[in-house]
């Protein structure tokens, strides 16, 4: 059990058997009544947000969470499967729990799972993913214009806006909370 005093920023908790992870958390003193906790909660399964108000002193559960490294393998029809790097064991997971990542994955990229009592609820990439450019527009002289860019696609068929100087073949970083472009690495 947690405690309300205890609850911060990225704290997860369980209500009703659905795991939550407090995005926003005040603790209000007012001059008359119960101290009390504002939060902002986001469900880790659904994806909705909720306000909820505690009094000071309640308690919620604590979830069944796991973290597991896996590797991504291959798609198979509408499900996508991965592989745990230690013990072998292959999931599939359905085209609804990785839409958010689609963009990100490539063969043999290891990525974060986060199980709930057993169950994937959610895929994490790495922060940084490094990509091939795989088709863009070539950048004439003349067009050098301070900071101006174009779109790139990679190989994993995301679009991004590039500098002009990038082209085919290329390998660009790519951070994967924003999808925007951070730089360009050599081979």
């Amino acid at each position: 059990m947690i405690s309300t005093q205890d609850f911060r920023k990225n704290l997860k908790i369980e209500i009703d058997g659905e795991p939550y992870v407090i995005i926003d958390c005040q603790h209000v003193k007012p001059g008359k009544g119960v101290a009390f906790v504002k939060t902002r909660i986001k469900s880790l399964i659904s994806g909705r947000v909720l306000d909820q108000n505690y009094r000071s002193g309640d308690k919620v559960d604590q979830p069944n969470l796991e973290s597991r490294t896996m590797q991504y393998l291959y798609p198979e029809d509408a499900f996508y499967v991965f592989m745990d790097t230690s013990t072998y064991e292959q999931i599939r997971l359905s085209n609804d729990a990785v839409e958010e990542v689609l963009p990100y994955l490539k063969d043999n990229l290891e990525v974060d799972i986060l199980f709930h009592n057993g169950k994937p609820i959610s895929v994490e990439p790495p922060t940084f993913l490094v990509l091939e450019v795989t088709q863009t527009d070539p950048g004439f002289k003349g067009d050098t214009a301070q900071g101006a860019t174009k779109p790139a696609t990679l190989e994993t068929g995301l679009t991004v806006q590039v500098p002009l100087y990038m082209e085919i073949g290329q390998m660009v970083k790519v951070d994967t909370r924003t999808g925007e472009f951070v730089e360009r690495v050599n081979k």
